[in-house]
Parts: structure tokens; C-alpha cells; sequence
């Protein structure tokens, strides 16, 4: 009986209330947001019906195949590597989110195409990375990929699949970013790229030609491709590409409108179509420039012999860039700026983890008869003053008091939730994120109670503890606490110092180890970009603070996947940090539909502040970096 409730339980959660959960959301945030609907009613019925089949088969195959049910808490007794699921890896969670588009375009949505199903998206995957996947290896082991998969890192030629995948599962995305982001608008409130005097030069037509090669260069490199591991580098960093400059663009307002488009040349009707699509938002960095390097790369390391012509062709595509009235050169040398970055990404992790792993041990302490007073303090006592200072600028200078108010409530409550939550006679003085969260929602209901603006409170408070979770968690990287779990890979980090967590509550000492502190600082540092562009975009005070609770969600819920902390106890499979991290996904949701008055015009700070932050950085550094080793009382010891 206690399965079949189960069972039933969880399929009504999912099949009826969530799909009603999001239209409710799309419908609210209409009514609060101005968004462009995109596509038609005919485009998103015919959507949902590709989605609910692909969700239909994906069910049909887990059932008559693998004999279990579409649930991760009741999974199939057999893997299923057929049907659908021989074509793609997680058929219900796409078919989810392309239904989900589909509903937002029939209900002329724009808060369904550009919240809520990219929310969606984001949902399933950091459920499928932070939980269902390992979970499906751990029970089934290692698996075929389906037919649709990035190549693999060999040196046999690619096959047809990877040459479709590659269109698929690369060009698409990034067709779906660059149009989008192109539509939504906001380069409206941006800036122009043009240097001076640069838009008065004059279009060329006929480099049309040159300007044009980059289509078929992109189309066809899985043709070109003699490898499988050069078109999976490729891939990898087209999807790279897609994800960090379309971000970039949302963030950064910058555009180059098109020049207009000399008539009587036999390239005229090519440059007028070029300019059909409103593309002006996707201009700095050129992906122009971009594609054509990434694609030359791959034309060499399978023709060794073209490489001067290579290097001559993505010159060639720059200049022609400027030459067609389509970018500016800003727009060309940053693309290939982008270039080089994604190209070097990889040694950019690296080298960011070795500066990790630099910081992890270099613990410092110096002690002062009864009194010990610690290194890393300063990390926490740096991050402290410079989010409460953020949040003052924000919220005003006449909320001063209300923002040091939160801002020492958080550390009090970080330090009683971890208490009772991992308090141990080895841990006297613990902190825990989620009781500076409880600490700051609480004190807000009082600053309510006496006329304040909680929304207001809350929304500088959450983009300025970005800036304190950044810098606090090089402390926890000395510390040893909220450390990875074993990692086999060239990035993992190794804890050897003696006094780290590490080494005195766990075996992982000197062990390769996901740098989950570096994870989340990379995650909250995009999160308080986005929170700083919705700032200026006067959007309502809850949206900012909702936003940060479901982003701040996402990005909890995977990293806790890779931590290694034995102390934190697991519920139905998922760490009880996870847990906290949906709830915070589903309230942060919530949070959005709420009304409330546009962000404010950030204000200068005023002389009182600076003396008000030192005195919050020395009690930060004393909490967090002074404690009393003779001591066995709580809340005496930090190591």
C-alpha cells in the first residue's frame, strides 16, 4: 500500500501538479513582466505534441523495457538503451521542456519562453547532474551512449551519427541562443561598439563574399572533421562558446546596428538578407569570428598543411566582419579574444584549481597566550564588509543600519543553524549557509514590522551575499569545510595541511578532490551578474530575490553531489543540503510572482560607511578567524 501511495503520490506531483505550477507561474510573471512572446500558437501546439510524444514513448519504453515506472525513487529494474532512449539520453526530461516552450508559445507567453521553461531546463539538469545519472551507473553500470552523443576523444574518423550529432547537439543550441537572445530586447538600454567615426566607413559589397564563407565552413566541419576527438574538441567548444558568451550578452547591453547596405551590386540581395534577422544584441564578441577560428583549428589538426591558409581566412573573415557594415571592430577582436579563451579554457581551469589548491593549504596561525587568531579569517571578514557594502549602495544609505543589522543576524545564524545541524565535539564552531539565510528572511519580517521595505532589505542583501559567499569561500577552502569528495581527474585538489578539516575528520587527506568551494564561487559569481542586470533593469524587488533563491538552488543542489563532507546526513537518497537547495528552487519560483516596487537607482555611499564596515570586518575576522584552543566550550574552537 505504502508503494502504490508512492507511486501515486509522485505521478500526480509531477503528470498534474507541476505542469499546472508552471502555467500558474507563466501567467503571473505576465502580469508582472514585459517579455516578447516569440513564436505562434500553431508553433506551440505542435511543440507540446512533439513533447508529450517523446514523453509518451520515453514511459512506454521504461515500462514494456525496463519494467519499472518513469520515477527515479521506483527506477526500472533494467536499463533501457532502446526506443527513444536509444536515440537520446533523458527522453522525458526534453520532451518535458519542449512541451513546456510549446505551452509558452501557444499561451503567447514571454515569461514562459524566457523564465520559466529555461528554469525548467535548468531544473532537470541539474537533476539529472547532481543525482539521477551516477545513481543510474551506480545501479546499472557503465552503459552505451545513445545514438546521439558527442564524438568520443579517439582517433577513429567520425562516423554519420557523430557528424549529425554535431549539428544537433552543437549548432542547434547555439541557433537557439543567437536568435533568441537577438529577440528578447534587451540591447535596448545598452551601448554602441562603434569606435569613433568608425560608422561613418564605408560598406565594401563585394566582401560579402569573404563574410559568407563562415556558413558553410560551420555547416559542413563535421564533414571535414578526420577525427573523432578534433570534431568532440570542436563541439565542446561550440556548446562552451554558446553557453558563456550567450551569457555574456544577456549581461553586457552592447551592440553594432548594421550599416546600411549599398544597392546595384550583385551582393545587395545576400547583405539585405543578412540583415532580416534583428541580430544586433549578439555582436560583441563576434561569433562570427569565433566559428571561423574554432572551425580553422579543426581544418588544421586534420590538414596540418593549411595552416597558413587557415590563419589568412580568419584574418580574411575579421576584416570582412567590418567590411559588410556587420560588426564593428571591437566586435572582431574580441571574437577573437573569445577564441582564445575558449580555446585556453581548459588550461584556465587548470590553473584556477592550482591557485586553489595553493590557498587550501596555506594555513597561518599565530597564537596569543589563551587566544589563537587565524589566516583565513580575513577571507570571511573581507567577504562580510564588501556584500554589506554592496547592499548599502543598493538599498540606500538610510537603510544602513537595517543592511549591518542583517548582515551580523546572517553570521549569527550561520553559526547556530550549523550548531545544531553538524555541532560535534570535533566541530565547537561550524558555520552553515542556510542558517544566514533563515537569519535574513527573519530579520526582514522584523524590519517590516517597523516600516521598512522588506523586499527592498532582501534583494540588496541577496545580490550583496554573493559577493560575501565569493570571498568567504576561499576561508572554507583553508578551513577544509564543504570540501569534494575523490576526484580522478588533472583538476582535483589535494588538502595536506594538518590542520585542515580534511586531513583531521576524513581519510581524503592529500587525495585528489573536487574543488567544490571553487564550484560554487564560479556558480555566485554568474549569479551576482544576473542579479546586478535585473538591478538595472528596474525589474520588482521580489524577481531579484526570487531569482537568487532558484538560482542559488540549482547551483547548491549540484555542487552537494560532489562534496565529500561524511557529517551531513542523506534523506531518501538525496543530501539533506539538497533538499534545502529544491526548496529553495520551488520558493525562489514563488518568490517571483510576488508584487513589488522597481529596483532603485543605486546611490554613493556616504562617510559613515566606511568606519561601519571596518567595525564589521573586525567582528567578521573574530568570528571567523579567532577562537580559543584550550577551550572545549561551544562555540570555542574553530579547528
Amino acid at each position: 500500500m505504502r508503494w502504490r501511495l508512492g507511486v501515486l503520490g509522485y505521478g500526480a506531483l509531477f503528470s498534474i501538479g507541476l505542469p499546472l505550477a508552471l502555467v500558474t507561474w507563466m501567467q503571473r510573471l505576465d502580469t508582472l513582466l514585459t517579455l516578447p512572446k516569440g513564436g505562434s500558437p500553431e508553433l506551440g501546439l505542435a511543440l507540446v505534441a512533439v513533447g508529450a510524444a517523446v514523453m509518451a514513448a520515453a514511459v512506454v519504453a521504461l515500462w514494456t523495457i525496463g519494467r519499472g515506472l518513469p520515477m527515479s525513487p521506483f527506477p526500472p529494474s533494467r536499463f533501457v538503451s532502446r526506443g527513444v532512449y536509444g536515440i537520446v539520453a533523458d527522453p522525458l526530461y526534453l520532451g518535458a521542456v519542449v512541451a513546456c516552450l510549446g505551452a509558452a508559445f501557444a499561451m503567447g507567453s514571454g515569461a514562459g519562453v524566457w523564465i520559466v521553461t529555461p528554469v525548467l531546463a535548468m531544473s532537470s539538469a541539474a537533476f539529472v547532474w547532481g543525482f539521477e545519472r551516477e545513481q543510474t551507473i551506480t545501479r546499472f553500470g557503465p552503459q552505451p551512449a545513445p545514438w546521439l552523443r558527442l564524438p568520443l576523444a579517439s582517433d577513429e574518423p567520425p562516423d554519420g551519427r557523430d557528424r549529425v550529432s554535431y549539428w544537433l547537439l552543437v549548432l542547434l543550441p547555439w541557433l537557439i541562443m543567437y536568435e533568441g537572445v537577438s529577440r528578447i530586447g534587451l540591447h535596448a538600454t545598452g551601448w554602441l561598439t562603434y569606435l569613433p567615426g568608425e560608422a561613418q566607413w564605408p560598406v565594401v559589397p563585394w566582401t560579402e563574399s569573404i563574410y559568407a564563407l563562415t556558413y558553410p565552413l560551420i555547416l559542413f566541419a563535421g564533414l571535414m572533421a578526420g577525427r573523432q576527438r578534433d570534431l568532440r574538441r570542436l563541439s565542446l567548444r561550440g556548446l562552451g562558446a554558446t553557453a558563456g558568451i550567450g551569457l555574456f550578452y544577456l549581461l553586457v547591453p552592447l551592440f553594432a546596428p548594421y550599416k546600411a547596405v549599398p544597392y546595384g551590386s550583385v551582393w545587395t540581395p545576400l547583405m539585405l538578407m543578412e540583415r532580416l534577422s534583428d541580430q544586433r544584441a549578439c555582436s560583441l564578441p563576434s561569433f562570427h569570428v569565433l566559428w571561423t577560428c574554432l572551425v580553422a583549428e579543426l581544418i588544421v589538426a586534420t590538414r596540418p598543411r593549411l595552416r597558413v591558409a587557415a590563419v589568412l581566412t580568419c584574418v580574411a573573415v575579421g576584416a570582412s566582419c567590418v567590411t559588410t557594415g556587420m560588426h564593428s571592430l571591437l566586435d572582431v577582436l574580441t571574437g577573437f579574444i573569445a577564441y582564445g579563451l575558449v580555446a585556453r579554457a581548459h588550461d584556465i581551469w587548470l590553473w584556477l584549481c592550482r591557485g586553489a589548491e595553493r590557498i587550501a593549504n596555506s594555513w597561518r596561525e599565530w597564537p596569543f597566550g589563551a587566544v589563537r587568531v587565524m589566516s583565513h579569517g580575513v577571507y570571511a571578514a573581507v567577504g562580510g564588509a564588501a556584500g554589506a557594502g554592496v547592499a548599502v549602495c543598493l538599498a540606500g544609505p538610510t537603510n544602513m543600519w537595517w543592511v549591518v543589522g542583517l548582515t551580523l543576524g546572517a553570521e549569527v545564524g550561520a553559526g547556530l543553524w550549523a550548531q545544531f545541524v553538524e555541532g560535534s565535539p570535533q566541530l565547537l564552531r561550524p558555520y552553515g549557509y542556510f542558517g544566514s539565510a533563515a537569519a535574513v528572511i527573519l530579520l526582514a519580517v522584523v524590519a517590516a514590522l517597523a516600516g521598512r521595505d522588506p523586499w527592498l532589505l532582501l534583494a540588496a542583501m541577496s545580490t550583496g551575499g554573493c559577493v560575501t559567499s565569493i570571498l568567504g569561500r576561499l576561508r572554507c577552502l583553508v578551513q577544509g569545510c564543504c570540501h569534494g569528495r575523490r576526484l580522478d581527474a588533472a583538476w582535483g585538489i589535494r588538502h595536506t595541511h594538518p590542520r585542515s578539516r580534511v586531513v583531521r575528520l576524513s581519510d581524503l587527506g592529500g587525495k585528489p578532490l573536487h574543488p567544490t568551494p571553487l564550484y560554487s564561487m564560479c556558480w555566485t559569481l554568474v549569479v551576482f551578474l544576473v542579479l546586478l542586470r535585473l538591478w538595472s533593469l528596474a525589474v520588482p524587488l521580489p524577481f531579484v530575490t526570487g531569482t537568487y533563491l532558484a538560482l542559488t538552488g540549482l547551483g547548491r543542489f549540484v555542487e552537494e553531489h560532489y562534496r565529500g563532507e561524511p557529517q551531513t546526513r542523506q534523506i531518501m537518497g538525496l543530501r539533506l543540503y539538497q533538499w534545502l537547495a529544491i526548496a529553495f528552487v520551488a520558493g525562489g519560483a514563488a518568490v517571483t510572482c510576488v508584487s513589488g516596487a522597481p529596483t532603485p537607482l543605486p546611490s554613493m555611499p556616504d562617510a559613515l560607511l566606511w568606519p561601519t564596515l571596518a567595525g564589521i570586518f573586525v567582528l567578521t575576522y573574530v568570528a571567523y578567524g579567532v577562537d580559543f584552543p584550550r577551550s572545549s566550550r561551544r562555540f570555542s574552537r574553530l579547528v
